[in-house]
């Protein structure tokens, strides 16, 4: 008897009832991360639809139903809905003309087993029938599902010369679902193939590396990139060990998982090369902002407080569980502003200009090694300043 999808609340909703009758008896599937999770019991959080329809047709019979649609990835075949309950992607099926490692140039299909096999691994290969629920499965998915096995379809190597972004794909499915040990023909086409991963843009592997970094944890996985050659092609510079470390910190401590703390934590403490990797993986300007704070770190940090006072919680935060230091005492506290204003020294007959500038600054600095007191302090400390 062939398996069949649980119910699952997004599998009930209205507005994608809508969608699957606007659509035709036959003319969809759900497929990929929604019936993966699913079956895992892990929370859905975007919807795909497959269909042998074109993708003018899907607009057509969506648009007679008066569901809006936005054509995303058109040429790929994609059609997105814009529903109530969250948009949910249709697209056609699909089968390779031509690859070049980066990108594809594809046919639309009707063979449902065709555009399987274009898929990466096959626990991403499922498909659900929206009236049945019941289960495709073309190349063994549920079975390597219930092993925690991630698996190539077919031939990895061709898997992954169709597109090289796989290996690093394989390596977060693999830390995300994957048991031990691993399977090891995908391991080893992901070794001999890792230099494959130079011919992608770096900001794609930014992406998947951020990806990877933000999964409960990666540790064990990126160790064994590492071990494998993967991290070499593209971080060479990260140390693996130190983002162990970090992990511990994060879960002893009570934070969770930040991607970009974790990316840091792998770079040694050089600020240069921090700027130089968040322009390699074309991270935004605050992104790299993060990292060179974080990269121009000391052995032992200065207060907690004080930390976050001059770099902010999030810098505060990096710098601490980077070098595993106790966290908690920003833990519910509100980063204060300093309760004097340049105005106030020049009222007490200070001329305006550098030395309002200088008293400002070492009230400041008082302030602060005095963990942060109120107003009635700071004037105290101003008096005694201006007494100087």
């Amino acid at each position: 008897m062939a398996e069949r999808l649980p119910q699952a609340q997004w599998v009930a909703r209205s507005d994608l009832a809508g969608v699957i009758a606007a659509l035709g008896e036959g003319n969809a599937r759900f497929v990929g991360g929604a019936v993966r999770d699913t079956l895992l019991g892990i929370q859905v959080k975007d919807v795909d639809v497959a269909t042998p329809l074109s993708p003018n047709e899907v607009i057509e019979r969506l648009g007679a139903a008066q569901i809006r649609t936005v054509p995303t990835g058109i040429e790929h075949g994609t059609v997105t809905t814009v529903l109530p309950e969250g948009p949910v992607e249709i697209t056609t099926l699909r089968r390779d003309v031509s690859t070049d490692g980066r990108r594809a140039t594809v046919a639309f299909s009707k063979d449902w087993r065709e555009d399987a096999a274009r898929r990466d691994f096959t626990i991403n290969a499922l498909y659900a029938d929206p009236s049945t629920l019941e289960i495709s499965d073309f190349f063994g998915g549920l079975d390597d599902l219930a092993a925690r096995r991630v698996r190539f379809i077919g031939d990895a190597r061709q898997r992954i010369r169709e597109d090289h972004l796989r290996i690093l794909r394989y390596f977060r499915f693999q830390a995300r679902f994957g048991s031990q040990p691993p399977d090891e023909d995908s391991e080893n086409a992901c070794r001999e193939l890792a230099a494959t991963l130079k011919g992608l843009s770096r900001e794609r592997i930014g992406m998947e590396m951020l990806n990877l970094l933000a999964l409960p944890d990666p540790a064990p996985t990126v160790a064994r990139m590492a071990e494998l050659g993967v991290m070499a092609e593209v971080l060479p510079e990260a140390d693996p060990q130190a983002l162990t470390a970090l992990i511990a910190q994060e879960s002893g401590q009570g934070h969770p998982p930040d991607p970009l703390r974790r990316l840091a934590a792998m770079l040694p403490a050089d600020p240069a090369l921090a700027g130089q990797v968040a322009s390699r993986f074309r991270l935004s300007g605050a992104q790299k902002k993060r990292l060179v704070t974080a990269a121009d770190r000391e052995e032992r940090p200065d207060d907690p407080r004080a930390l976050a006072y001059r770099l902010g919680r999030a810098g505060a935060l990096d710098r601490l569980l980077i070098a595993g230091a106790d966290a908690s005492p920003l833990a519910g506290w509100d980063i204060p502003q300093l309760p004097l204003k340049g105005g106030e020294i020049v009222a007490r007959g200070v001329a305006a200009g550098p030395d309002v500038a200088r008293i400002l600054q070492a009230v400041e600095a008082r302030w602060i090694a005095e963990q942060f007191p109120g107003r009635e302090r700071v004037e105290a400390i101003l008096d005694e300043e201006l007494a100087r």
